[in-house]
């Protein structure tokens, strides 16, 4: 293997940069997931001790980590490619499972499935491919599908929390559009600063989208979009309604790769439906029973634009904790409470309690947002709960 570093978020075991060259094969250290292969512990240990008790010297005691022990969880992945020809590169534009698109260089789309070595590494992510993923690709044979058999090296990730694993939302973007809608269903604006600080820690560029703007007065806008314009996103007041909006937000997604995030029916299809009128993605109304909206985009879906650029539509999220952040990071996080924080009395002030904190100071003196101050509070007391 090659002597880079791995990030924490980068797919294990073998890249394309350590494909080997014409003719040359390669060895991989990889570990595989606990129950990759069979048991190789005798089922009979019982009666074996019982007419031999010395024999249980003799018997592996436990599940080794590393080495080369009999119930060892590592394996050695010999990986050959006989030529470039045998080998193709793409995009992943959808992940069905076991099963991916995958556009390719001429723009070709594949599907394809996922090498059975990648599905079995041992990692902390729910899946190994995203949509978004620069893929290497070993054609079929006999009629058989294609096999993804690596993940480059991805440059961004967004990703959240989920039950303890790292659930990858899409790779390799160059900035995520957060979208809010102005009522049906209510802004949260918590999510809004999570999704911001996701977003700035994975080195994407975030802008803020206000959607069904028709709905309310914009006048009552004013106030949040000023927060968040002062920090420096751009902010965006959007209806598809009428219009309002879609030019500029058509602008800001003609280059790069774009994600669009947000809760469950704040309208993310249909901005996009109208940024590209013919795609037809399917859409529907919030439920009139919770305010809730429901779930028509059920996996990440990049979408090349005809004019240049491409859009992720991503699956509504009604929660969203960011994956693996130091509670005592979170407030350096925040562009607006970051000034006052190298301020603050003690270098660990969690700006809550202390005396001398300079960031409760300015909120009392109103140059900070009260609310602002409040989700930093709460995202470092859930994140703190969490590590617990």
């Amino acid at each position: 293997m090659s002597g880079r570093r791995r990030g924490r978020d980068q797919p294990a075991g073998p890249g394309p940069g350590d494909l080997p060259g014409k003719g040359r094969a390669r060895k991989f250290r990889v570990e595989l997931r606990k129950n990759r292969g069979v048991r190789r512990r005798s089922g009979d240990l019982t009666r074996a001790v019982g007419g031999d008790p010395d024999a249980v010297a003799d018997a592996a005691a436990g599940e080794r980590l590393s080495g080369k022990g009999e119930l060892t969880r590592k394996r050695t992945v010999v990986q050959r490619i006989d030529d470039g020809a045998a080998t193709w590169r793409g995009r992943v534009l959808r992940v069905h499972g076991l099963e991916s698109l995958v556009q390719a260089v001429d723009g070709a789309i594949v599907r394809c499935t996922t090498s059975r070595v990648l599905r079995t590494l041992s990692s902390s992510a729910r899946h190994p491919i995203v949509a978004g993923d620069d893929v290497v690709v070993r054609p079929g044979g006999a009629g058989g599908a294609d096999l993804i058999q690596a993940v480059e090296p991805r440059r961004t990730v967004l990703c959240r929390s989920s039950r303890g694993q790292q659930h990858v939302i899409v790779a390799n973007v160059d900035r995520v559009v957060i979208v809010g809608s102005a009522a049906e269903p209510d802004l949260k604006p918590g999510l809004v600063d999570r999704l911001l600080l996701a977003a700035e820690g994975a080195g994407i560029h975030p802008v803020v989208c206000i959607n069904k703007t028709d709905l309310v007065d914009r006048a009552r806008l004013v106030p949040l979009a000023g927060v968040y314009a002062r920090m420096g996103y751009p902010v965006l007041l959007c209806s598809t309604r009428d219009g309002t909006g879609i030019a500029r937000l058509r602008r800001v997604v003609a280059t790069g790769i774009t994600a669009v995030v947000g809760q469950s029916g704040v309208g993310k299809s249909s901005l996009l439906n109208a940024i590209e009128p013919g795609l037809g993605l399917a859409v529907a109304a919030v439920s009139t029973d919770n305010d809730k909206g429901r779930h028509t985009t059920t996996t990440s879906r990049l979408i090349p634009l005809a004019h240049g650029g491409a859009l992720v539509d991503t699956p509504g999220v009604r929660q969203f904790q960011p994956w693996r952040i130091v509670p005592a990071e979170v407030p350096a996080a925040f562009r607006d409470l970051r000034p006052f924080a190298n301020r603050c009395r003690f270098p660990d002030c969690t700006h809550s309690h202390e005396a001398g904190c300079a960031v409760k100071d300015g909120v009392a003196d109103g140059l900070l947002d009260t609310r602002r101050w409040e989700s930093c509070c709460h995202l470092a007391g859930s994140t703190a709960e969490e590590e617990s």
